[in-house]
């Protein structure tokens, strides 16, 4: 069977473990490798790539991975036949990395945001496409089930004209005070690349850009809700990077866009994330798993009285879409696709251009934050 080596960078950390080593490339090879389009199967070889030793060891020891090497320079890695270098270091360290794999002739596949500036991350959009390199970014999102059934009813003409999305995102994360946090430190320090508009807006901007259109401009409002928090020795330290941010976005297509992120929010919906599309013709909410629509002729008629008690449960309204089908982990589909663009030069348009569009909204989302008005992308790039 046919091998591919795949450099794992930063697979030591929470995503880079638990998504794509475990959920994502071991679950590959478990079911015996990546199917081709002939029929044949080609085998993803990894080799984990850190900068703590003992942590590698002990991957490499629970999960069976002959591979491995503590090379933070990655100059031994890169010199190696290796096809692949992935990247899940924390963003800060991700530039320079992913261009001397470039440099080095490897096809490239790495975590959002592609860098922390945008000059930053067009330069590595640049450089990958004047190179023969093939090059992706993680857009995870797009293959969870929830999407997947809001993605199959845009394909359908089910909402009509389109008019409005809105995604609500976030949950309560623990300051470490009286509970531990569910979240790494770094996080939530602007100076390790921390903050919910560089966590989360490149993911927005994908999301938005694949379903509904690019988006044109924004207004953001950004901020640290909670100032000190407990790191995982147990050490206070204070907030340097927002945890909240409130933003309308304005898509191609007149299409408007409001969005709630947060680290400092209570649950009171159906799931961690929620994104109501309303259409004339109809209207959807879809979470992480599930999907719910109203159609036009279904829609009820409420009167605003509020002088008389509510007797209608509007959540009765709505009719469930049905899973039609079996939904895999979100990682490892987009895994096995890069793969397959690699060996096999299957499309894959989730390339560096994206990533790099991710960290223009990022940037105009702050920006408009900064200067309390309205932002154009075309401003910022």
């Amino acid at each position: 069977m046919q091998e591919i080596g795949i450099i794992m960078n930063g697979v030591t950390g929470r995503m880079g473990t638990n998504q794509h080593l475990i959920r994502s490339i071991l679950a590959l090879r478990e079911e015996g490798g990546v199917e081709l389009a002939d029929g044949s199967r080609v085998m993803p070889d990894p080799l984990l790539v850190g900068r703590n030793e003992q942590k590698l060891r002990d991957l490499s020891d629970t999960h069976g991975i002959d591979r491995w090497i503590a090379d933070p320079d990655l100059e031994e890695c890169l010199d190696g036949d290796d096809e692949i270098y992935f990247d899940a270091q924390v963003t800060p360290r991700r530039p320079a990395c992913v261009m001397n794999a470039l440099d080095a002739g490897k096809d490239v596949y790495c975590e959002k945001p592609l860098a922390s500036d945008l000059e930053s991350a067009q330069e590595l959009a640049r450089t990958a496409e004047q190179s023969e390199s093939k090059h992706g970014i993680v857009h995870d999102k797009l293959w969870l089930p929830g999407l997947v059934k809001l993605r199959r009813l845009v394909d359908q003409g089910f909402f009509g004209d389109i008019l409005s999305v809105r995604v609500e995102f976030g949950y309560w994360v623990f300051t470490g005070m009286v509970q531990e946090a569910q979240r790494p430190s770094w996080n939530y320090r602007a100076e390790d690349g921390g903050g919910i508009v560089d966590d989360m807006f490149s993911h927005w901007n994908y999301v938005l850009e694949d379903l509904f259109g690019r988006v044109e401009a924004v207004r953001c409002h950004e901020v640290t809700h909670v100032p000190e928090r407990v790191d995982e020795s147990g050490e206070p330290y204070e907030v340097t990077a927002d945890d909240a941010a409130y933003a309308i976005m304005e898509l191609e297509g007149d299409v408007v866009a409001q969005l709630n992120s947060s680290w400092a929010v209570r649950v009171n919906r159906d799931d961690l994330l929620e994104i109501q599309v309303d259409g004339t013709d109809g209207s959807a909410v879809a979470g992480l798993r599930d999907c719910k629509t109203q159609h036009h002729s279904n829609t009820p008629k409420p009167v605003w009285n509020p002088d008389a008690p509510k007797d209608h449960d509007f959540y009765d309204d709505w009719t469930n879409v049905p899973n039609n089908g079996e939904f895999e982990n979100a990682f490892k589909i987009q895994w096995e696709k890069f793969i397959r663009h690699v060996v096999d030069d299957e499309p894959f348009p989730w390339d560096f251009a994206s990533g790099a569009r991710g960290v223009q909204l990022t940037e105009a989302s702050y920006r408009s934050a900064t200067e309390g008005r309205r932002v154009a992308l075309d401003e910022v790039g």
